[in-house]
């Protein structure tokens, strides 16, 4: 309910890895570099700061789509729930910023992407099946006027 949503743009620093949880729920992990851009005034250009680094998580659908269409370096736009976590190992506090997506895609600001949309396969209602039959005959029927006509 109160989770923080972000959205951070950023290069793919990892290959995206796939795997299915142990109740059969696609997931893909991969991380995200994001590197703060300043304007150097004394050599009159960009220069890179500091980078933060995340791991983003997809689930299902978007875990599928993530591994078919990402692979590293490319731009992206992550949106999601930030989840930060903190923990000990080793005797060293580690500090981790998770994004939970719930939409991601590549930066059209600095390159071109080509979109195919991905239908699942669903069984079709009995309705239209029927309703498809009784059109088929119709034609049918339509074709068969025609041809006693044609003689």
């Amino acid at each position: 309910m109160n989770e923080t949503l972000v959205t951070v743009v950023g290069n793919v620093a990892t290959q995206p890895d796939f795997r299915q949880t142990a109740n059969g729920s696609a997931v893909a992990h991969f991380r995200l570099a994001a590197t703060v851009r300043r304007w150097d005034r004394g050599r009159e250009e960009w220069a890179d700061a500091h980078t933060s680094f995340y791991s983003v998580w997809a689930w299902r659908t978007l875990a599928s789509n993530v591994v078919a269409s990402v692979t590293i370096g490319e731009p992206l736009i992550v949106r999601g729930k930030l989840r930060i976590t903190s923990q000990e190992r080793d005797g060293k506090r580690w500090v981790s910023a998770d994004i939970d997506a719930l939409s991601l895609g590549h930066d059209l600001a600095r390159g071109t992407s080509a979109f195919r949309r991905v239908s699942q396969a669903r069984p079709l209602p009995v309705e239209p099946v029927r309703m498809a039959g009784v059109a088929a005959r119709a034609v049918a029927d339509a074709e068969a006027a025609a041809d006693v006509a044609a003689r």
